[in-house]
């Protein structure tokens, strides 16, 4: 989120406040909706149910009448998917924007601008409080590598000591803008073991491992602010390197963390990865655009100025030409094919990361359309990304019905010779209220094998779950939608930060409403062997921005997922299919050398029926996948 918004209107606070006694409950999807039937309909829902939904908090608030335009719970809608479990904000968080989230064994961290929680999920539909940290700076992002937590400061209120005191002067050595570390040995009792202060504070952060370098891990920062002075933080120049050797313009920040002494950690290298790029092009319309809402955001906050806008580039200094953008959003590492994707205001770049000190940039593409690029996701094989454009900053709406497709989307590319190819935009399709701050946000692939499926939050938009292993046409195949948290103050924040898979479930961190757990359900997109499949990958820890390969084991629900694809795709002809089947059935009834001897069979069968498919690549994976399971 690039900036931060007021979280709720008065009004809405002072209501909020009666949830705190309840606040450490999870409630939990009713057993009517549970038990509800697949949709198994190729068609979406129509009309959309997300359309036109009721507003109101989370919390079912008391009957009384005074505060019946406060008490109501907001309306909810979904398909294929299902809400397990919500669990509210603490009364320590009570009114607090909410942040990202990652994940260490059972327990998911979730930040926010105070600091952070830790939530035991062991139990996805009761979910439970196991720590919380109280350390404001925003947004506090947040990652772990194996005993450590990183957390994310920027805001100028900071302080080393983590008071909430805040700092008034404007040059202070107590204030801290950078990233903190956190020694999680115990995780129930985290220890702050070190803070690196940087030129722009954190925005976000994200952790690299070098797979040559075993006595470090490495965080790449991505401040968004302006560059502090001098006096404040020795060698903060705010100045483009060919104008000053040490300035800070056009670059980003790498930490180097030994693992044996964390507290060591220091700014070791501060790549250029921005320099020489043109002023990033722009869409008149959307421009336009821009400065209406602006107007009309501090026309009903009172104020002047705006948070809609997109950020400018750099500042030509004398006679200077106009520059690109001077830093990056945040940065998408993936290690296992060497690439990161750098989604850095005007532009998104292909960086190459063979080298994690020193990241190179291969390929930086524009796009009109997108005003603010602000992360990405690579496909499994690391042949395509998506780059998200977070137009607005996260405080405006950019889903309603007058905004166009291309506004505030996903923008899909193909990776060829190290440069990426435009294919298509992808946005969550279902109209919001000007009440409603919505726009690309953060989310993750969910491990459908042989697919690109992917969950995604929207911020009030709710959560869309999309298949664009077709980067041309990318499709919606599941959503979940609450009503708007307030329609009395344009700019109200809430909804979905990020939305990630982890494990077999996905969980959503709301920035005013709490922890949100979801399941997939079968339905025409999504098979049970699909789902099955995908809950067989697991991770140990995971920071979505560190993005990890996936892996699936063998197991009969991974060769029936291939079928149930072959099948939805008319991959194979409908003979082969059944006789795949029915040969899986029998040889998951037997045991020892027999089951292997039969799959062995099966699988050669399945090799030759391979060579004749409309989807020969697919048919192919079925019996490499049922070859496998006869090696167990």
């Amino acid at each position: 989120m690039k900036l931060a918004p007021p979280l709720l209107s008065i009004s809405l606070a002072a209501g909020l406040l009666y949830a705190a006694a309840c606040a450490s409950t999870s409630t939990s999807a009713s057993s009517s909706s549970n038990m509800s039937a697949p949709d198994m309909s190729m068609s979406p829902p129509s009309p959309d149910p997300r359309v036109g939904l009721r507003a109101g908090s989370m919390v079912k608030w008391s009957k009384d009448t005074t505060k019946k335009t406060l008490a109501t719970r907001a309306a909810e809608a979904s398909w294929n998917m299902r809400l397990l479990s919500n669990t509210p904000p603490n009364e320590t968080f009570m009114g607090v924007t909410h942040s990202d989230l990652a994940f260490k064994g059972p327990y998911a961290i979730q930040g926010n601008y105070d600091g952070y929680q830790i939530f035991d999920i062991s139990n996805p539909r009761k979910p439970s409080l196991y720590d919380e940290y109280v350390c404001r700076g925003s947004q506090s992002d947040v990652s772990v590598y194996q005993n450590l937590i990183f957390v994310s400061g920027e805001a100028t209120s900071g302080r080393l000591d983590c008071g909430l005191q805040g700092i008034q002067d404007s040059i202070s050595k107590e204030r801290f803008r950078g990233i903190r570390i956190f020694d999680a040995t115990d995780l129930k009792h985290p220890k702050y073991i070190a803070s690196v202060q940087t030129c722009r504070g954190s925005h976000t952060h994200t952790v690299v491992e070098d797979p040559n370098d075993k006595n470090n891990v490495y965080v790449y920062i991505s401040g968004s602010s302006g560059v502090r002075p001098a006096a404040e933080l020795a060698g903060c120049v705010d100045l483009a390197p060919d104008q000053d050797p040490n300035g800070e313009q056009f670059r980003i920040e790498v930490i180097q963390v030994p693992l044996a002494h964390p507290e060591q950690a220091h700014v070791i290298t501060k790549p250029g990865i921005l320099t020489d790029l043109a002023p990033a092009p722009r869409n008149n319309s959307r421009t336009a655009q821009d400065s209406i809402d602006r107007a009309a955001q501090a026309a009903a906050r009172g104020g002047a100025g705006g948070r809609g806008g997109p950020p400018g580039g750099g500042r030509g200094r004398g006679n200077a030409p106009p520059r690109g953008p001077v830093q990056c959003h945040d940065i998408t590492v993936y290690p296992a094919v060497g690439l990161a994707g750098g989604a850095c205001g005007g532009y998104g770049l292909l960086l190459d990361i063979s080298d994690v000190k020193n990241p190179k940039r291969l390929y930086a593409a524009a796009d009109s359309n997108m005003s603010f690029w602000h992360s990405a996701t690579f496909s499994n094989d690391g042949s395509k990304v998506l780059f998200s454009d977070e137009w607005g900053g996260g405080s405006a709406p950019r889903c309603r019905s007058t905004d166009k497709y291309e506004w505030g989307a996903d923008a899909l590319f193909t990776i060829v010779n190290k440069q990426t190819v435009f294919q298509s935009y992808y946005k969550m399709p279902a109209a919001q209220t000007q009440f409603e701050n919505c726009v690309a946000h953060n989310g993750s692939l969910i491990p459908i094998p042989g697919r690109e499926v992917m969950v995604q939050a929207w911020y009030q938009g709710g959560l869309s779950i999309f298949d664009w292993s077709n980067t041309a046409h990318p499709k919606e195949i599941a959503f979940f939608d609450r009503g708007p948290i307030d329609t009395i103050t344009v700019g109200a924040s809430a909804g979905s930060w990020s939305a990630y898979w982890y494990n077999g479930v996905i969980v959503s961190s709301e920035i005013g409403r709490g922890l949100d757990i979801f399941e997939i359900t079968p339905s025409a997109f999504i098979s049970q062997n699909e789902i099955d499949a995908a809950k067989t990958v697991h991770f140990d820890y995971l920071n979505v921005q560190g993005q990890q390969k996936m892996v699936w084991p063998a197991s009969f629900s991974l060769s029936r997922a291939y079928l149930d694809q072959l099948a939805r795709n008319n991959g194979q002809t409908p003979d082969k299919i059944a006789a795949a089947r029915t040969g899986l059935a029998n040889a998951e009834k037997l045991s020892g050398q027999a089951r292997k001897d039969a799959l062995a069979a099966l699988a050669t069968q399945l090799h030759t029926d391979a060579q004749g498919a409309a989807d020969a690549p697919r048919a192919h994976k079925l019996a490499f996948s049922v070859g496998d399971l006869a090696k167990m």
